[in-house]
């Protein structure tokens, strides 16, 4: 097993260290305010280019890989993560400031959706193959043979998240559904955990030589993202971006995308308050619990969550009075938690900054400061409807465990508000389901909030995404880049593929997912009706 005992590391070019000619950086530990671990060297604009090369050159094989092969190399993929599970969770603990007990859980949810996209990738669904056999007879002209699959789009650029040093990071979902979908992956890792990246850059390169793939299947970079990071998009053999970050980070890169001789897609998750709707029959119900249900979701992981809480509504009236009291009591009790970098801690400052010193804003209440460096107290501000329509800076996202809370008077407000805020990853109704006005009310929020949000929870919250195959965690710009896609669960791997139609093609030139024999036993949809692949006795 590798460890990190070196003073200086390098880019993984194709499973290759390669020393960056761009200078070098090293983590800080946020909770002590210092820095930690090794060097990593990053790499010059012009060195990242062999990165690109050898993803290109990877690629033709790489594709072609039979359905059970590419799942064998991402099940040994999770294998290698999980083996290297104890230094990689003590490494990101020292990079991040998360707790144990978060980054445990992260690195469970890492490994599994490598090895759910194992099955997805074994299974073929994603192929979405469609056969319509010829009609000779067909008046008034004969249909053709058509046969129908979906293929890889190409080299894939993938960049690290800040606030999920493994689920969204080198072997993350980004990286796992582009690998799945038959796309080399070139991984730009975020410099805040360099260590933690370098961990599991060096198990997927291992899995790749294990199963004797073509090295460039998988590449790690280090280096400065307005420079490295622009190249990477902007080179011609990169043909799809998966990127989770800033809304000024992903709309930079979707501008250099679109300059390209040929644009490509940028898959990037972006901005999202994740609006909360009380209803009137849940502020009557058990505010104790509900306020304490939101101050939980709003602090956790420091509210560095993509689906943390920054929008509660709540009926004005004596209920809604008695709810606030009970969130300032909560609050009350919570302390700051460590945030993931200084930078990071010092927008959250001044996000609630520029938050508190808006006309008809006040404080609600606050937390306490945490006992390590960058813990700022959680705090919760309040307004009403008619200010937070007006004032547009009201809806922007404070990376962080700050809260607004709106004041209403009626579901036309609520109807009003549903319309205008932007799109979002979730909206989140909390009501009694057997209290008649609000489940109406509620229909009518829910046919607005589809149109706005990828998530519609009910007395829930939005915090905490399960990975599987319905999930969707994506929606409207600015929450993502396409409102159609996924960055969760198994339909993000439709991301990274294209349809392609064979036409009239004798047996000789069908690939084996199109051909009548079905080689790799895949479900087919065939003329008009679904053909289920046969699965094995015993």
């Amino acid at each position: 097993m590798s460890t990190l005992n070196e003073t200086v590391y390098h880019s993984l070019v194709a499973g290759t260290p390669v020393e960056g000619t761009a200078g070098s950086t090293q983590a800080v530990d946020p909770a002590q305010n210092q820095k930690t671990g090794p060097e990593f060297t990053l790499l010059g604009e012009g060195q990242v280019e062999e990165a690109a090369q050898a993803a290109a050159e990877a690629f033709p094989t790489y594709r072609r890989l039979a359905p059970e092969a590419r799942a064998a190399f991402l099940r040994t993929a999770a294998d290698r993560i999980e083996a290297r599970g104890e230094e990689i969770v003590a490494t990101a603990m020292t990079e991040t400031g998360l707790p144990q007990p978060r980054l445990q859980g992260e690195l469970a949810r890492t490994v599994n959706q490598l090895r759910l996209f194992a099955g997805v990738a074994a299974a073929g669904d994603h192929l979405g193959v469609r056969i319509e056999p010829p009609l000779s007879d067909r008046k008034p002209l004969p249909r053709p043979d058509l046969r129908q699959r979906r293929i890889p789009l190409g080299p894939v650029v993938v960049f690290g998240a800040s606030n999920f040093p493994l689920a969204f990071s080198v072997a993350g979902g980004d990286t796992a559904s582009a690998l799945a979908a038959g796309c080399p992956v070139v991984f730009k890792a975020h410099n805040a955990h360099p260590g933690t990246g370098q961990l599991v850059g060096q198990a997927l390169a291992e899995a790749v030589a294990e199963h004797d793939l073509p090295r460039g299947t998988f590449s790690l970079v280090y280096g400065r993202g307005t420079d490295v990071g622009q190249k990477l998009v902007a080179d011609p053999r990169i043909k799809a971006v998966g990127f989770t970050g800033s809304r000024g980070g992903g709309t930079a890169l979707m501008q250099t995308a679109a300059a390209r001789q040929e644009p490509i897609p940028v898959y990037a998750e972006m901005s999202s308050v994740n609006p909360i709707f009380l209803l009137p029959s849940a502020a009557a119900g058990d505010r104790k619990a509900l306020a304490e249900g939101f101050v939980t979701s709003l602090n956790g992981s420091a509210g560095q969550l993509c689906t943390a809480p920054g929008l509660l509504f709540v009926p004005e009236g004596s209920d809604g009075d008695d709810l606030i009291q009970q969130v300032q009591a909560a609050l009350s009790e919570a302390a700051g938690v460590t945030m993931l970098t200084p930078g990071i801690c010092s927008s959250r400052v001044e996000g609630e900054q520029k938050l508190s010193g808006l006309p008809g804003v006040s404080e609600v209440g606050r937390g306490t400061d945490g006992q390590t460096e960058h813990a700022p107290a959680p705090a919760v501000y309040s307004t009403d409807v008619k200010t937070f329509i007006e004032t547009s800076e009201l809806s922007e996202e404070i990376f962080g465990a700050v809260c607004l809370v709106v004041r209403y008077s009626s579901s036309e407000q609520l109807n009003q508000v549903a319309e205008s805020i932007e799109g979002q990853l979730t909206a989140t109704l909390h009501l009694d389901t057997d209290q008649d006005a609000d489940v109406a009310a509620a229909e009518t929020l829910v046919e607005l909030l589809e149109l706005k949000a990828g998530r519609l929870l009910i007395n829930g919250w939005p915090t905490g995404v399960d990975v599987g195959d319905a999930m969707v965690h994506g929606g409207p710009f600015p929450a993502t880049s396409d409102g159609r896609s996924t960055s969760v669960g198994t339909l993000a791997i439709e991301r990274f593929l294209r349809p392609v139609v064979y036409q009239n093609a004798p047996e000789a030139l069908q690939p084996a997912a199109v051909q009548d024999a079905n080689p790799w036993n895949l479900t087919r949809r065939v003329d008009g009706s679904w053909v289920v692949a046969q699965k094995e006795e015993g």
